[in-house]
């Protein structure tokens, strides 16, 4: 879901951060979401349906490298395809591919250790609200960081309450993502 939003920013809320015409945004953002976001989540109920997966929570490490696997690839798959088209503005596939570099580096920790997806995700969130108010000054961040802080918070009150994580991995997992994003979207936007 977090790409989404943070494409939903790119696209509607700080629209000078890209030169896609107004007539392809709502195109690029539904492509967008259902890559990112429906046929994964369709994936991992299928995986769960065949028993592949016990649970879609994937509380077992070794249950979350086959669904964190294809949905790298999903991700690869999209950032290609946004690369190909050379009429788009590359902004699109840069973005995405700093959002699928934490995604594949996630996965690859996710063998080892597990470190929180939905809290990497927080800090990309809100890397890209901190990156887009620095770069586009008129774009006023205030409420969007707070709601992503407000997001944030209970994203990780949540985990921790339902026992997913550990404090150190909802913490490592928001710094990851902040840390990796922040410098993505400040490259891209330099």
């Amino acid at each position: 879901m977090i790409p989404s939003l943070v494409f939903g920013l790119v696209l509607f809320v700080v629209p000078e951060a890209t030169s896609i015409p107004e007539s392809f945004k709502n195109s690029l953002f539904y492509l967008i979401t259902l890559s990112t976001l429906v046929i994964p989540m369709v994936t991992i109920f299928g995986l769960r349906l065949t028993g592949t997966l016990k649970s879609i929570h994937m509380a077992d490490l070794k249950e979350r490298a086959i669904p964190f696997s294809v949905t790298s690839i999903y991700y690869i798959l999209t950032v290609y395809f946004l690369y190909q088209k050379k009429e788009f503005d590359p902004i699109l596939w840069q973005v995405l591919g700093v959002i699928t570099l934490a995604i594949l580096i996630l996965t690859l920790v996710t063998f080892f250790w597990k470190m929180s997806a939905h809290m990497t995700g927080m800090g990309g969130l809100l890397a890209a609200v901190v990156v887009l108010g620095i770069k586009f000054p008129t774009f006023q961040p205030l409420y969007a960081l707070l709601s992503s802080i407000m997001l944030a918070g209970l994203v990780g009150t949540v985990r921790l309450y339902l026992n997913a994580h550990r404090p150190i991995e909802i913490y490592v997992g928001l710094v990851f993502g902040f840390t990796l994003c922040f410098i993505g979207f400040n490259w891209i936007w330099a």
